[in-house]
């Protein structure tokens, strides 16, 4: 009979197909890194573009403040230019307002009758004088009431004085502003 010996064979296919599976291993784990490494690769790359995009984003908010302080700044420069030229309004409004009423009672008012007192306070105005007699105090009235500055004359006293011995009629006088 005929033996054959067939156990180096089949250690041999052993050493062989381990060989075989380490090598698949091998190729596996080289294959799983180079795929994470890949991954890994494009991660940092999008953290990379996500920290470039964020420092974009803050330095855009950074000159949009300074964008808006400017603003601000403008904002109360307009608001102080605006109350200077109201206040200018108001002061060219009261520089021309009383001058030009009091000019048009220096021109109404008649002769022998002097005004001593004259006091404006908002819409009401107070006028005292000192005339010889009641017709020229009629006058006068009629001439205020009949002007485009005043409405609404009233006398409110009459009453005889005597200056340096002349006899004279003082009389005050209240009315408004158109």
């Amino acid at each position: 009979m005929i033996k054959i010996n067939l156990l180096p064979v089949r250690a041999g296919k052993k050493k062989e197909t381990a060989i075989q599976q380490l090598a698949i291993v091998c190729v596996s784990l080289t294959v799983v890194f180079l795929v994470i490494g890949v991954l890994y690769g494009l991660k940092l790359g999008q953290i990379s573009s996500t920290k470039n995009d964020i420092a974009a984003a803050n330095t855009r908010i950074n000159e949009l403040k300074a964008k808006i302080g400017k603003l601000e700044e403008v904002k109360k420069f307009k608001e102080q230019v605006k109350m200077k030229l109201d206040v200018l309004t108001q002061l060219r409004k009261n520089k021309t307002g009383p001058a030009k009423r009091l000019a048009t009672l220096s021109d109404i008012t008649p002769d022998k009758l002097w005004l001593t007192a004259y006091a404006e306070s908002n819409e009401n105005v107070k006028l005292s004088g000192i005339s010889y007699s009641e017709d020229l105090i009629a006058q006068f009235m009629r001439s205020v009431q009949s002007s485009n500055d005043y409405t609404g004359v009233e006398l409110v006293v009459s009453e005889q004085k005597e200056i340096l011995g002349t006899k004279l009629k003082s009389f005050d006088l209240s009315f408004k502003l158109k």
